[in-house]
């Protein structure tokens, strides 16, 4: 493999002169700058980067870290792969900026995370972005922290820079709408009890109630998932069932996810239960393979994880160049829409005005 020097030789000038010509710092004549070009083409000298970043102390590296890709060759289920729009997302953003994105996968083992820090920082990237597959709290090492960090869909409790979904104003959204569309009667089948946005979501849910004065009923509120997914759904037949017992059943039933969706719209259609007609379902999410593709079609809440990812990158460009801006928060929301489709029936009565009151982020 030729080297700079090789270079210098062919062209009868000193290796500065060459380095001069590859770095653009120095003025050079055309004759030389000329001569310099030719001997490299002529070699088919390949700068080295690495060199070079040693000098500047700029690598145009950024390392990620994610469980996006085993994970995607084990999921057979169409449920969408939130981690992995993240990581196109972010991918996309950099690419903006110039920078070359390094991704490393975990393989669901978190163990692995100290090892593959070392190899990037051995590698001299500028930062390192770290993707979780759903909202949740995070415990990095500590060697993590030895380069700018920004967290994506998760958080920890250093205060470390972070990018989650707006769970909270989503469900918020959600109700909102539906009390608009003359629902009062709302059920809800949340996620897993140890699951971060669930109380989040529950928050939202009773914030629009309140704001439309609507009376909280703890009975309509019930866990529709487990946090095992070998046995995610064992529970949903007994929700589903109290919910539609009660003395004044649920008119909408919000699931927790577009998954849950599937399994609620075959539990009903088993009862003999129309959607819409006898009762409305919505999701969350918005995965459209599920949510387009099922008959009736999904109302549910986009969770726009590709944005995620983009605002993440974004965060962790203004960390590396300096240009945070004055009291920029460390944690950022990133909302999305409700999108209406046919499983939501509306009411004869619209009690409100629809109004989306998310909370500034």
């Amino acid at each position: 493999m030729a080297t700079i020097y090789d270079v210098a030789r062919l062209a009868g000038v000193s290796p500065k002169t060459v380095s001069r010509v590859l770095n653009g710092d120095a003025p050079v004549n055309d004759k030389t700058r000329e001569a310099v070009n030719a001997a490299m083409a002529s070699l088919t000298y390949v700068p080295s980067s690495a060199a070079r970043s040693m000098r500047s102390q700029k690598s145009g590296l950024i390392g990620m870290i994610t469980g996006a890709i085993s994970t995607s060759l084990q999921s057979f289920e169409a449920a969408g792969l939130p981690d992995i729009y993240i990581v196109q997302g972010a991918q996309r953003a950099f690419a903006e900026h110039g920078m070359t994105l390094l991704i490393s996968d975990t393989g669901g083992k978190p163990d692995r995370i100290p090892a593959l820090v070392q190899t990037f920082l051995e590698h001299r990237v500028e930062g390192l972005i770290y993707i979780a597959g759903w909202h949740q709290q995070v415990e990095l090492p500590a060697s993590v922290r030895k380069t700018k960090l920004v967290l994506a869909n998760c958080f920890d409790a250093h205060g470390t820079p972070t990018v989650l979904p707006d769970d909270e104003g989503g469900q918020h959204d959600l109700t909102a709408l539906l009390i608009h569309k003359g629902h009062r009667r709302i059920g809800f089948l949340t996620l897993p009890e140890r699951q971060t946005a669930r109380p989040l979501r529950t928050k939202g849910y009773q914030r629009a109630l309140a704001e439309n004065g609507i009376a909280y009923d703890a009975d309509l509120v019930l866990a529709g998932a487990l946090s095992d997914e070998a046995h995610e759904f064992d529970r949903l037949w007994d929700s589903l069932d109290r919910l539609l017992r009660l003395p004044e059943p649920p008119t909408v039933i919000c699931c927790a996810n577009d998954k849950m969706v599937m399994r609620v719209y075959t539990l009903l259609r088993q009862r003999g239960l129309s959607i819409p007609d006898d009762i409305s379902i919505a999701g969350y999410d918005d995965y459209k393979i599920i949510t387009e593709h099922l008959h009736p079609t999904v109302t549910s809440v986009d969770l726009p994880y590709g944005v995620m990812g983009m605002r993440a990158a974004d965060k962790l460009m203004r960390l590396i160049t300096g240009t945070t801006k004055p009291n920029e928060p460390s944690q950022e929301l990133v909302s999305g829409p409700v999108v209406w489709r046919e499983s939501v029936r509306a009411r004869d009565t619209v009690v409100t005005p629809f109004i989306s009151r998310r909370k500034e982020t």
